[in-house]
């Protein structure tokens, strides 16, 4: 079975696994409109297209306290295009919330780089989580693929 994990947001990133291992992963495509940077829909369409996935596991996230009206906005947009190019690839999808994955693994109320250390213990393998930034998104990304799985 094929789970495609989605940390949305534009410094987000998304994971397939195949029966528990990462086989496809990268960071959000972005491209620049104007003085924005929004998800380039089109690349996400044609990584995912091709990639035969079972079902895909959604961050579901919301505002949080002290998030400005611009951040909230261009998040929303991330996650809004991230659910249509899902959509139109006809890729059945699940939300599932920060507070449960990380329940599911065993993270909650743990700091942020806790799942990138719980990833790099499960998949020591896969260098790419040494890295803390893109390898802290790839590591949330992942870990919300294997709660699907």
């Amino acid at each position: 079975m094929r789970i495609l994990g989605i940390d949305p947001g534009l410094s987000g990133a998304f994971v397939l696994l195949e029966n528990g291992t990462p086989i496809e992963w990268g960071l959000m495509p972005v491209m620049v409109e104007g003085s924005n940077k929004r998800i380039n829909a089109s690349a996400l369409a044609s990584q995912w297209r091709f990639a035969n996935i079972d079902i895909a596991f959604l961050e579901q996230v919301g505002a949080m306290p002290g998030q400005g009206v611009s951040s909230m906005f261009t998040f929303g947009h991330a996650t809004g295009t991230v659910r249509g190019v899902l959509g139109a690839l006809e890729i059945p999808v699940r939300l599932v919330t920060p507070q449960a994955w990380k329940k599911h693994v065993g993270l909650l109320n743990k700091d942020k780089d806790a799942a990138r250390s719980l990833a790099i213990q499960l998949w020591p393998e896969w260098r790419v989580l040494d890295k803390k930034g893109e390898g802290q998104a790839l590591a949330d990304a992942a870990l919300i693929a294997g709660y699907g799985s």
